[in-house]
């Protein structure tokens, strides 16, 4: 696999290009590169990052992207992805680009498929439509997650250089155990445990003359009321 190339492009274009007008006739399939792509955050917000695989058409590795992105969410992530992807592609002079990602609301927004109602996404999602309209071809599919392998272990490595920690100065130590891999799409968390729950424990003993009496040596905690239950 080739070394990996200059840092992954800014998801901002500094100035903005004409749009070319989209030929009728489809480009030569030797015209096509191709991209998975991947974004995560540990936590929604979390450390973030996204990462990129793109091939030619033939399979050949042309670059891997992979950039921590700091406190943000996984559908940030994810769009930050895309465009690291399409500012490649311009950069590089490739006209057409087929994106592969396993973020179906990203890729059905990218479709006109679903509204963009975050105003948090809505400037990636129009930063994205700017730099499609500059390509000559564009194509993006939804796939699952364990056929974006690649994209998401790049996406890991640009967390993990974003939140580790240098060991205490003197320190012998080596980091214990590596950080978690990215959750895309999060779970539901369990319920915390009741904090007013206590063991019920029962004290047996026998009242004479008024005075209770506890059997096995045991005495009364201060303040615990002492019910008798007659049998």
């Amino acid at each position: 696999m080739p070394p990996r190339p200059t840092p992954a492009p800014s998801l901002f274009a500094e100035t903005p290009a004409s749009t070319p007008s989209r030929p009728q006739n489809p480009k030569p399939q030797n015209d096509w590169i191709n991209a998975h792509c991947d974004g995560g955050a540990r936590g929604n917000p979390g450390p973030s990052g996204y990462g990129a695989l793109i091939q030619d058409d033939e399979g050949n590795v042309l670059a891997e992207l992979s950039e921590f992105l700091g406190m943000r969410t996984n559908n940030y992530a994810e769009y930050s992805g895309l465009l690291g992807c399409l500012q490649y592609a311009l950069d590089h002079h490739h006209p057409c680009l087929r994106v592969v990602s396993d973020s179906e609301l990203m890729v059905k927004q990218i479709q006109g498929k679903y509204q963009v109602k975050s105003p948090d996404l809505k400037p990636l999602y129009e930063e994205a439509k700017r730099r499609i309209a500059k390509l000559e071809g564009f194509e993006i599919t939804h796939a699952l997650r364990h056929k974006n392998k690649d994209a998401d272990r790049l996406a890991n490595e640009a967390m993990d250089r974003g939140m580790r920690r240098t060991p205490a100065t003197g320190s012998s130590t080596s980091p214990s155990t590596p950080p978690p891999k990215a959750t895309p799409y999060p779970t539901k968390s369990e319920a915390p445990p009741n904090p007013y729950a206590k063991a019920d424990t029962m004290l047996r003993g026998f009242t004479k003359d008024g005075v209770v009496h506890i059997l096995g040596g045991a005495t009364l905690p201060n303040g615990v009321f002492v019910k008798i239950i007659r049998e």
